[in-house]
């Protein structure tokens, strides 16, 4: 038998920022793959295309193609969150692309893995007339790959909710990526869910750390140099926008019509689903 062929896509939270190993990254995905296989390690071949900073365009434009031509038994599509801290942030494209990812996918027999995931604003702890625009984004988000999540029989994991959000052993410095132990906290899951299913045949990942947590001196050091370039390349074009839904967020308070917000971002979510193409069901199928 052939050895079993894993690929991830997505941005810094699947490339496996926050869990450090070396001089590069690890991540859930990595740690995730070890327990696809009872067999020997071999048994596994494991791709990781994520990179920082990716968006759902880059996953379509750069890191979709890579993917399906190795013709993975099972695929992670993790991405969203820097659509909703960039200015150009728009749901129905959001739904399109992830629409045009996950259906590929499908069509190939690739067993997809998707997650909903816990929105910036919150992690970061902005002030609520800032976290509730970004916060309203990442929802809508999340809606879109609730459902198309649905559509195409992803296992999906509910990343955006739980304990572990609040656990602040769970996360790195900088607030927005795991640590090592919340990457394996995601990987645990990840594997409880494809075991469920008869999908991952190796032992689970173990949640307890492989190595020490960065002391607070190394962490800070760490978001004072390359996390505060991080933190400045999306603050560039987002910054602008976000005070602007941030003055008619305290607008609509003001007037007693937040509710607005909400059912217009509602509204956008269902116009966007409803926008795309119902995928045809393949002969034979229930």
């Amino acid at each position: 038998m052939r050895p079993v062929r894993f690929v991830a896509l997505g941005d810094s939270l699947t490339e496996g920022v926050g869990d450090p190993v070396g001089e590069g990254w690890r991540g859930w995905a990595a740690l995730l793959a070890r327990g696809l296989s009872a067999g020997p390690e071999a048994a596994v071949e494991f791709t990781n295309l994520a990179v920082s900073g990716a968006q759902t365009r880059d996953v379509v434009e750069r890191q979709l193609p890579d993917a399906l031509a190795q013709r993975p038994d099972i695929a992670s599509v993790v991405v969203g969150v820097n659509d909703t801290l960039r200015c150009t942030f728009d749901v129905h494209a959001v739904a399109a692309r992830l629409d045009t990812v996950y259906g590929a996918f499908a069509a190939q027999g690739t067993v997809l893995l998707t997650a909903c995931l816990p929105d910036p604003g919150a992690m970061l702890g902005l002030p609520g007339v800032l976290a509730r625009p970004l916060a309203r984004r990442q929802r809508a988000v999340n809606a879109v790959v609730h459902a198309l999540s649905a559509r195409y029989g992803a296992v999906h994991l509910h990343a955006s909710e739980g304990a572990w959000l609040t656990d602040r052993a769970m996360w790195s410095v900088d607030r927005l990526h795991p640590g090592e132990r919340g990457h394996r906290q995601l990987a645990v899951r990840f594997h409880a869910l494809l075991a469920g299913a008869g999908l991952a045949t190796g032992p689970a990942p173990s949640p307890e750390p492989e190595f020490p947590a960065p002391t607070r001196s190394a962490g800070l050091r760490w978001l004072a140099t390359a996390g505060t370039g991080w933190v400045a390349r999306r603050c560039t074009d987002l910054l602008p926008q976000l005070l602007a839904l941030a003055v008619d967020e305290t607008r609509h308070r003001a007037r007693g019509t937040s509710a607005r917000l909400d059912l217009r971002t509602s509204a956008a979510v269902s116009a966007a689903l409803a926008a795309l193409s119902v995928p045809e069901r393949q002969p034979g199928a229930a």
